[in-house]
């Protein structure tokens, strides 16, 4: 199981990262731009293939991809197949089109999940659609909660609750809310089905409850997974890539606002360690929760690439209209220097990342 999960991260990570580069590649090649280099990973390289003007490489830091097109760097002045040479929107498009495939390749994800089957809370909009595998489910666990200490997950199902008052089976959220109020301060057993694993979790429901927070500290919902025909399909999953795509920039910005003013993070940052991780625990859950896992990841990084930031996408793009204001194009040794450093500045934070997520697996 562990191989398999290593083979669908390196999978998953390779498509996203193909796609993006590929959308540069097909939009400039369009455009009349020549394509020098096509990589996925960065150097030093491993192998390379030549076809025709473009070199095709795989690369030993598996942290990325890239494409090479001539001319981005200020280079072949006048020449008509230079990136430079081209109107202020055709590089604008050739820049914006890697996270343009990363959005759509979410969308299609999310059409796939739901003409397959997403999960869902179920709810009144959707109990006119198909819905199976139908439980009450974990979906959040509050900090310093008997819940976090009793070691409940994200995920996790209640199917009964174990009390001096007996076994009660669970179907419904009310139900579960019920005997937890009538057992306050008492010790009671959590009956779980995590992915495929049925567990046990003895803990005491508080009598003091914290505001906004109930006894156990959790947010449980009943969910389930719920398939749309297939011609509805493409239009949940376009909204929901679209409300998805919100949620995350907004949470986003108030990291960022957080970090300012506050000077910490008030959400965990995963790398490729940390994903991989995930990816791990995703699939214990079934194929669906991995297409909708494939389609969260391909929608974040879209929208980070989007990020007006040197070396990023959004960066990139920063500078042309920077240059559509002025009226001249930047200085390209001050873009250099802000790529180089942005570039550094990622590949570090990257490491720090991951060796934070290394740290955790010990």
């Amino acid at each position: 199981m562990l191989l398999g999960t290593i083979v669908l991260f390196i999978a998953l990570l390779a498509a996203l990262i193909l796609i993006h580069e590929w959308g540069h590649f097909f939009v400039a090649r369009k455009a009349g731009i020549r394509v020098d280099e096509f990589g996925l990973g960065f150097p030093p390289k491993a192998f390379s293939v030549k076809k025709g003007e473009t070199e095709y490489s795989v690369n030993w830091v598996p942290l990325g991809g890239f494409v090479k097109i001539y001319g981005e760097n200020g280079e072949g002045v006048g020449d008509p197949n230079s990136f430079g040479s081209k109107p202020l929107w055709v590089r604008i498009a050739v820049v914006l089109a890697g996270v343009a495939m990363n959005f759509l390749l979410g969308i299609m994800f999310l059409a796939l999940g739901f003409w397959y089957g997403l999960p869902q809370v179920i709810d009144e909009d959707t109990t006119t659609y198909a819905a199976r595998d139908v439980k009450v489910t974990v979906l959040q666990v509050a900090p310093a909660s008997p819940a976090e200490a009793a070691g409940l997950k994200i995920g996790d199902s209640v199917s009964m609750i174990k009390s001096t008052g007996g076994e009660t089976p669970i179907a419904e959220v009310a139900t579960l809310q019920e005997v937890i109020a009538a057992h306050k301060g008492e010790e009671v057993t959590l009956v779980l089905q995590r992915g495929r694993e049925t567990i046990e979790k003895t803990l005491v429901p508080r009598t003091e409850v914290p505001e906004d927070q109930g006894p156990l500290g959790v947010v449980i919902e009943k969910t389930g997974i719920v398939s749309y025909p297939w011609y509805r399909a493409p239009i949940e999953g376009t909204k929901a890539a679209f409300s998805l795509s919100w949620l995350f920039i907004s949470t986003f910005a108030e990291i960022i606002w957080n970090l300012i003013t506050q000077g910490r993070l008030i959400a965990e940052i995963a790398g490729p360690v940390g994903i991989g991780a995930l990816t791990y625990q995703v699939t214990q859950l079934g194929l669906s929760y991995v297409i909708q896992f494939a389609a969260i990841i391909s929608l974040n990084l879209a929208i980070i690439n989007a990020i007006p930031f040197p070396a990023l996408d959004g960066g990139r793009i920063l500078f042309l209209v920077i240059e559509g204001v002025k009226g001249s194009p930047v200085s390209q040794r001050a873009e250099g220097i802000a790529h180089t450093a942005g570039f550094v500045f990622l590949i570090a934070l990257m490491v720090l990342v991951t060796a934070r997520d290394i740290a955790k697996l010990f």
